[in-house]
């Protein structure tokens, strides 16, 4: 009977059970997520520390000279960073033996991301860019009109994708093509979403995008330090190295390190003046009331241990309180989120560009929902409302051509001299 059952006409006419296929990753319970034991004393541990340590310094060095480049450059460096991101999340559920059936295919996705990335970016940057070549009329009016036309531009640049993807459809390979589109769109939402925050609180000042990602790097750095020499207790399941020391200490180092490091950067008109072109020039501007110190006065108890009578704060360092606690406590669950989402595709990093870190995808998790914040809480809590002069005039230059220009100019002066004769 046995040997029936297994014979292969049996097989055949039986209909074929499909069995989950069990996950071989093995999840750490919390009582051996560390073991009781600190980091600092698995001799193991500090070859990748060392590693970690100097790919850290390489990159805040390379992101300090970017800063200090300004405005244009950091764009540049958002952008390229998109790049490797959407490369990695590509990869992730590429499969060759479906690829090597579809020729092209791969080409596709990248059309797609240079779509989004035209739509996003001819958006954010329409004006600067107006701003910057107003003084030569041919390019003034051919930059005007690829403007007016840019949301038709990038829809059909989309729509011909979309036919591209129809055509390319094959049978039995389907689901995969569908599964490909869909996780193409998803990438871009994620990537470009983040982005177009990241790119606007540049423009807006490289404060509002150097605190928070600093505090973000400072938040990520402590957690490592304060868990490797005195982790004992882990955080959560999806990232068993995560430990509550960890969490605290680097959560208590960040909020101090967002009020010390906004004063600093406070200072610097570079950092504080918003960009309204597309140069590397220097910027001055008036810095605002929140860049400006006020001071208060110490009580006599502390005046008698310290030699100071007086400090200045600026106001933006209360702002900056709510950025270290957002970046301490909520945008690490991007972490955790990256963190779950790795062990559902069973792999421990997205990628292996950063030695120590991983890809750039895992460096940038909690920075995405840092980014985002920080754009809602500047437009939400910090930026003067009304309309200025300057905002006006951005219109004026972007929707009206020259002619109109003129003519709303010759009637705004009329309008003005009949208001002078009657006054």
């Amino acid at each position: 009977m046995q040997r029936e059952n297994n014979s292969p006409l049996s097989s055949a006419a039986s209909p074929r059970v499909r069995h989950r296929k069990r996950s071989n990753e093995a999840i750490p319970e919390p009582s051996k997520a560390n073991g009781g034991k600190l980091l600092v004393d698995d001799r193991n541990k500090y070859k990748s520390m060392w590693i970690r340590t100097y790919s850290t310094v390489w990159m805040i060095g390379g992101f300090a000279l970017i800063v200090y480049m300004g405005h244009l450059y950091i764009t540049a460096m958002v952008v390229v960073i998109q790049i490797f991101m959407a490369k990695e999340l590509f990869n992730l559920l590429r499969k060759a033996h479906e690829d090597r059936h579809l020729p092209g295919f791969r080409l596709l996705n990248w059309h797609f991301f240079v779509t989004a990335m035209l739509f996003v970016y001819g958006r954010l940057l329409s004006q600067p860019l107006v701003n910057t070549i107003t003084s030569d009329k041919f390019l003034y009016q051919f930059v005007s009109s690829l403007i007016k036309y840019h949301m038709a531009i990038c829809y059909f640049s989309y729509i011909a994708g979309f036919i591209w993807f129809i055509l390319t459809l094959k049978k039995k390979m389907y689901k995969y093509q569908f599964g490909q589109y869909a996780w193409t769109h998803m990438i871009l939402i994620v990537v470009f979403t983040q982005s177009s925050f990241t790119v606007a609180n540049i423009f807006e000042g490289i404060f509002w995008f150097l605190l928070p990602a600093s505090l973000i790097i400072i938040n990520d750095i402590f957690a490592y330090i304060f868990g490797f020499f005195f982790g004992r207790t882990p955080l959560i399941k999806l990232s068993p190295k995560k430990t509550w020391e960890g969490f605290i200490g680097a959560s208590v180092t960040t909020i101090i390190s967002a009020f010390v490091l906004a004063n600093i950067l406070g200072r610097f008109q570079w950092l504080t003046c918003p960009r309204k072109d597309l140069s590397t020039s220097w910027l001055q501007c008036d810095p605002g009331p929140l860049f400006k110190p006020e001071y208060y006065t110490l009580p006599g108890w502390i005046s008698q241990w310290f030699t100071w009578k007086e400090i200045s704060v600026l106001p933006v360092q209360w702002h900056a309180l709510c950025l270290g606690l957002f970046a301490s406590i909520i945008a690490p669950f991007g972490g955790f989120f990256a963190s779950g989402f790795k062990r559902a595709f069973k792999i421990k990093d997205f990628g292996d560009s950063i030695p120590g870190h991983g890809g750039i995808t895992d460096r940038m998790d909690c920075q995405m929902v840092m980014a985002v914040f920080a754009y809602i809480y500047l437009q939400s809590f910090v930026a003067r409302e009304g309309i200025t002069v300057e905002m006006i005039l951005d219109q004026i230059l972007t929707n009206f051509s020259l002619e109109e220009q003129q003519s709303l100019l010759i009637k705004l002066g009329q309008i003005l001299q009949d208001r002078v004769a009657y006054s």
